[in-house]
């Protein structure tokens, strides 16, 4: 918002007289006040007044953000009093005339022309055609900012920070020297301006500083009662106030954190894990290194190792319970997505054919129908899809089904070599991927994502509530590299908000998630959006994509550990994890506790 230059040297036609402001404090005020030159002693405690006196020739938005988010106690005061229509043209057209005279007499005595005169000439017939158009008005404004503190120590460092954090925004401040009672009756709740240090604003500017912004949440109004559900996401760092989400009041419940290597991000997602805990929400995990097996173990949860020799996950398991009549071809269905994952590719219209008659042949071989009943018969293998391939005789199923021998009979076989063997059940599920090799990582995700939505999918029991669950996908990159595995993530990030749950993607590569419109969506369809340090080279494509300011992308890029911002909406807020020392020793990476365990051998006792 551009503040016209010529308006610098505007004053008001007429000036009221002061009210008797002392008077009327004395009704409502302390029962005594010392005043001495530069503060005043109210009551138990010491207060000063600063007026702001300048302000730049651009003002943004909020541009009082720097004294309403200060953490200490100030009242802010703006005494506003609008000009006439006809008194502003004649106040403008008296100071165009006084410009315009400079710059004829300029002229005609051969001087380079005042760049800041032409400058506030254009402002000032900009200014008078808007307000002769009614679009604009002018205004008689004064701020006044009282400070209070404890102890003179205190108040004169607290007026040393309130300055400087005006003057980070070209906010130019004075002390109301020897007339601090009036400064401080001028910021009571009177509606009466005892200073009368005013300057002249127009309503853009004057608008712009409204409605005032803070850097905090906003909290319940008076009267409403607290929210109920949510955990500590952690502290401001720029207020010192609380952070206290909860993902179950928003549209939806899903989730996205995006932050580069190392700069906290599975660190604040256990945090939000274990919190969720003791709200009751069951949680489901996908972790590909095993950062979330010890937490589980100490919260008595279960951990289901893929790879690991005698751990299997049967594809084709019918869930138990499932009385839905299309389960059987849902289950089939996944088996076409899971193939898909295995070749790396999409098979051709002839290989899908191929292999929608081998699953049902699997299936019949099986003794498993379209009947409920035989849906409590052990299901059939992968090998025995294979198998039903091979036997069609046909060139399409013959390649599918040789394609399919590394899985089925080969080296990758173990973990789909058998009946399911491990059964996900308790209030923490941990699915660790870290014991599958690399060709296997992406084919691990989406049976562990499938099982978790087995459980998600699942009809509540008749008169009973679905429960809140949700599901994290920790290092989603994996699984978005492979285009069968995004889509699935997408689908399932659609569907889980009629289910009562919620899915969180965990990523340290922003290219993946922002360079397919898979991974677009999969943001667009995430209510919290939470970004932690990020690395310069992404940091443009993230601006772009989550519509971040230059302020909020130089604080990613300067971010420490464990601080981030919260997106939600119209809700942006800093923040900084916080634990407590057994949150901390849960959350810790293995090798940072290892670190923390050697400093504390190290230290002198």
């Amino acid at each position: 918002m551009k503040l016209p230059r010529a308006l610098r040297r505007l004053s008001p036609a007429t000036a009221a007289s002061p009210a008797d402001s002392a008077g009327l404090a004395a009704v409502v005020g302390p029962s005594a006040v010392e005043v001495t030159p530069n503060w005043l002693r109210v009551g138990d405690g010491y207060a000063a007044t600063l007026v702001i006196s300048g302000l730049p020739t651009l003002v943004g938005p909020a541009w009082l953000s720097p004294l309403t988010s200060w953490p200490g106690r100030i009242d802010i005061t703006q005494h506003i009093s609008p000009f006439t229509g006809p008194q502003s043209a004649q106040m403008l057209r008296r100071q165009r005339a006084r410009l315009e005279s400079s710059r004829r007499l300029d002229a005609d005595q051969g001087r380079l022309t005042d760049p800041a005169t032409e400058a506030a000439a254009e402002d000032a017939a900009d200014l008078a055609d808007r307000v002769a158009r009614g679009q604009s008005k002018l205004h008689d404004v004064a701020t006044y900012v009282t400070i209070h503190a404890t102890d003179l120590d205190e108040l004169a460092e607290a007026v040393a920070h309130v300055r400087a954090s005006a003057a980070s925004t070209m906010l130019d401040t004075q002390p109301v020297t020897f007339r601090q009672l009036q400064g401080w009756t001028s910021t009571l709740p009177l509606g009466t301006d005892s200073l009368r240090m005013r300057r002249v604003m127009d309503t853009e500017a004057l608008a712009a500083a409204f409605p005032l912004a803070s850097a905090d949440l906003p909290a319940p109004l008076p009267g409403e009662p607290a929210p109920a559900g949510g955990v500590l996401y952690g502290i401001n760092p720029d207020s010192a106030g609380v952070v206290w989400w909860d993902r179950w009041a928003q549209h939806n419940h899903n989730s996205v954190v995006v932050a580069r290597s190392g700069a906290g991000k599975s660190y604040f997602v256990k945090l939000e894990v274990l919190r969720s805990l003791a709200d009751g929400v069951h949680v489901a995990v996908v972790d590909p290194e095993d950062e979330y097996v010890r937490l589980a173990r100490a919260v008595d949860g279960t951990v289901i190792q893929l790879g690991r020799p005698g751990v299997r996950v049967n594809p084709l398991d019918i869930p138990p319970g499932d009385r839905r009549s299309d389960a059987l071809v849902r289950r089939a269905l996944f088996v076409h997505s899971l193939v898909a994952v295995l070749l790396a590719e999409q098979p051709t219209a002839a290989e899908q054919a191929a292999l929608d008659t081998a699953i049902a042949t699997a299936y019949a071989g099986a003794g498993i129908s379209h009947d409920p009943v035989t849906w409590t018969l052990q299901a059939p293998l992968l090998r025995d899809v294979a198998a039903a391939l091979a036997e069609q005789g046909d060139d399409a199923a013959a390649g599918l089904a040789a394609r399919l021998t590394p899985w089925t009979t080969g080296s990758f076989k173990e973990p789909f070599d058998g009946p399911t063997t491990t059964v996900p059940a308790g209030q923490l599920v941990v699915w660790s991927t870290r014991q599958l090799a690399d060709e296997l990582r992406a084919p691990g995700m989406l049976l562990a994502l499938d099982a978790i939505w087995q459980d998600v999918d699942a009809v509540p029991a008749r008169g009973g509530s679905a429960l809140r669950r949700l599901v994290i996908v920790d290092e989603a990159w994996r699984l978005l590299h492979d285009g069968e595995g995004a889509r699935f993530l997408f689908r399932l990030s659609k569907q889980a908000r009629k289910r009562r749950a919620g899915v969180s993607v965990v990523t340290q590569d922003a290219a993946d998630l922002l360079g397919s419109q898979l991974g677009q969506a999969v943001i667009a369809n995430a209510a919290t959006q939470v970004l932690m340090r990020q690395a310069p080279q992404a940091i443009d494509e993230i601006t772009e994509a989550f519509g971040l300011t230059t302020g909020e992308a130089r604080a990613l890029l300067a971010a420490r550990r464990g601080e981030g911002i919260l997106l939600a909406g119209a809700h942006r807020v800093s923040f900084q994890a916080l634990a407590s020392p057994a949150e901390h020793r849960l959350c810790v990476g293995d090798l940072d506790r290892l670190d923390e365990d050697d400093e504390d051998e190290e230290a002198p006792r």
